[in-house]
């Protein structure tokens, strides 16, 4: 998959390095301060002994406290054009300011390029300014394997992410950072860490790490920063998932052990079947269909299948046209493909269980006849 370059456009980049250089610059304000206040009293005890100086001999010139200022400035880079004073107490500024000057310099305006232009110095920062560029985006706590495919899957959806990494050494985070994602490496369940990512403007969070109770204290977080916010919950434990669910308003909280099973069980069945999931306790299939040429399908109308048989069809093609909203009017013709979403029980009705995917609807006038007996009688 190709990095989206919509996350890392120029102006996105040029934004960020704004902001950087704000926080940089704010985090730089006690030795600048530091620095200003040595430069001011330099200059006032210079201009106090020089006055002294010009009391005991007139021809000493004691400068105003603004060229005072502008000399201990000059000294500090070498550049004072005055002559050296005769008073040994004033010659002694001409050698120290320089290497008081230098030292609380030197080390700051190294330190302050080094954060300003090497991002990856920085980290937590650099990526939280990044993200500051981001509104409307999805925060996914927890890049693990999950986390990860997640990130993978919005990006697909041309969403904007923003991820948050509590260990640095996962193997997924180069890979996110490398399709534009900014990843904040800290923990999730501190404030200032939500707030790094964003929650103010995220229009959803999604928490995946493993940790059923760390999850949840980010997502009771999440929502009380942001009440309207769409929280998408991993769980671990089904009935703590349900309870989570209606308890606490969370829009959505998956159990992992009762996404993977439905998965585990269709593929056992040998059925053509891309997913499985539950609605309200009913197991549904999303699966592909062939229509075969002697298919008892063939001939009928969408809207007579999905009556007869109890399902939806969700797409059908033929030859080279797909359409997602098929007419309800559309007759159905042999080699015709539909995905349909059905139980497991019409799967079977339908001819794909227990037998090879590429049967398609393969279904006999006899078999079909007793089918229908019995789903009418059910319906009764």
């Amino acid at each position: 998959m190709a990095a989206r370059s919509r996350s890392q456009t120029a102006g996105r980049r040029i934004r960020a390095s704004i902001r950087d250089a704000r926080v940089v610059l704010r985090e730089f304000r006690a030795p600048l301060a530091l620095f200003v206040g040595v430069l001011v009293g330099a200059a006032v005890l210079y201009r106090v002994l020089a006055l002294a100086a010009h009391a005991a001999d007139n021809t000493i010139e004691a400068p105003s406290f603004v060229e005072s200022l502008y000399l201990m400035l000059s000294m500090i880079f070498l550049q004072a054009n005055i002559e050296f004073p005769e008073p040994w107490y004033l010659e002694i500024f001409f050698f120290a300011m320089p290497v008081i000057g230098l030292a609380l310099l030197g080390g700051g305006v190294a330190n302050l390029g080094a954060l300003l232009f090497d991002k990856s110095a920085r980290g937590k920062e650099w990526e939280a300014a990044l993200a500051s560029t981001y509104s409307n985006h999805v925060i996914v706590v927890g890049l693990g394997k999950l986390g990860y495919r997640i990130v993978q899957q919005l990006l697909e959806f041309q969403q904007d992410v923003v991820a948050i990494e509590l260990d640095a050494d996962k193997p997924f985070i180069p890979s996110a950072r490398a399709l534009g994602v900014p990843v904040i490496i800290a923990d999730a369940r501190r404030g200032d860490t939500l707030k790094a990512a964003g929650i103010e403007r995220a229009s959803s969070i999604v928490c995946c790490t493993q940790d059923d109770l760390a999850n949840l204290d980010i997502a009771l977080d999440a929502r009380e920063r942001r009440p309207d916010i769409k929280i998408v919950l991993r769980m671990f434990d089904a009935d703590l998932a349900s309870k989570v669910e209606r308890g606490f308003g969370i829009h959505t909280a998956f159990s992992t052990a009762g996404l993977a099973a439905p998965a585990f069980a269709a593929a056992a069945t040998r059925a053509h079947i891309e997913y499985s999931f539950y609605v309200d306790g009913q197991l549904l299939h999303v699966a592909q269909i062939t229509i075969d040429p002697d298919s008892a399908l063939v001939g009928q109308t969408i809207e007579q299948v999905e009556r007869e048989y109890n399902l939806t069809i969700v797409m059908h093609r033929r030859l080279d046209e797909q359409h997602l909203h098929p007419q309800s009017d559309e007759v159905l013709n042999e080699k015709d493909g539909m995905v349909v979403v059905a139980s497991l029980e019409v799967l079977g009705q339908l001819g794909l269980i227990g037998s090879h995917p590429e049967s398609g609807a393969r279904i006999r006038t006899q078999q079909r006849q007793g089918w229908l007996q019995r789903a009418f009688a059910r319906r009764r």
